[in-house]
């Protein structure tokens, strides 16, 4: 039985070029991080954000409302330190603090933020039940839990995927079809079930068509009240 292909530094290299040069696959990724902040409920405030999973911080710049505190979580030092060198000195109000957390059990009090963002992420993380409620806790009464999720595998992200990034990826040597196939670990079918079965108030949005259909769209976005 042959080894699993080696891919952590490439798999990252690619992932950071489709999220931030104009490939159609960066427009649509691009536009999942704008979406999720154009479709919070106007007025709201969050004085403490946790952000989870936040790479080298590819959200950050789309988010608008004002905050004390921001904090960005992953767990990959290296990619926190390209984060706080691209954002640290861009700040006009507020702080922003990099930290190493493993998204699935957060070292932080019971009800000590507004809000956590967590972008691409779910898919990647084994018991979603189990993680929605580790950031269910961390979030305040009356808080907000914003998701982005890919519709994989859905056919028109299936579609997606297969002409743009996999092409490119396969075009460096990456493995691509096993590196998903390890990575999204959850479907989309299965996260939304559990999304709305164990949250009271949740705000859907589907893109591009807002049909609420895995199979007619690429990303789902939920803002959930907690």
């Amino acid at each position: 039985m042959r080894d699993a292909p080696s891919y952590e530094l490439s798999y990252i290299q690619s992932y950071d070029t489709n999220n931030t040069e104009r490939t159609l696959a960066g427009s649509f990724l691009q536009m999942s991080h704008r979406l999720l902040e154009k479709t919070l409920p106007k007025g709201c405030v969050y004085d403490r954000v946790l952000e989870v999973g936040a790479g080298s911080g590819h959200h950050f710049p789309y988010v608008k409302h004002s905050f004390r505190q921001y904090v960005m979580t992953d767990s990959n030092n290296a990619m926190l330190e390209i984060a706080s060198r691209k954002y640290s000195s861009q700040l006009t109000g507020g702080s922003l603090i990099t930290e190493m957390q493993n998204a699935t059990e957060l070292a932080y009090p019971d009800h000590s933020f507004d809000r956590l963002i967590a972008t691409h992420v779910l898919e990647h993380l084994p018991n979603p039940v189990n993680v929605l409620r580790e950031w269910n806790r961390v979030v305040r009464a009356d808080g907000t839990i914003s998701i982005v999720l890919p519709c994989d595998p859905g056919m028109l992200w299936r579609l997606g995927r297969h002409l743009g990034p996999r092409r490119n990826a396969m075009k460096l040597g990456i493995a691509y079809d096993y590196l998903q196939a390890a990575e999204h670990i959850n479907s989309i079918f299965n996260l939304v079930v559990f999304i709305r079965h164990h949250f009271e108030t949740v705000s859907e949005f589907w893109y591009p068509s807002r049909i609420p259909a895995p199979d007619l769209n690429l990303f789902y976005i939920c803002h959930i009240k907690t």
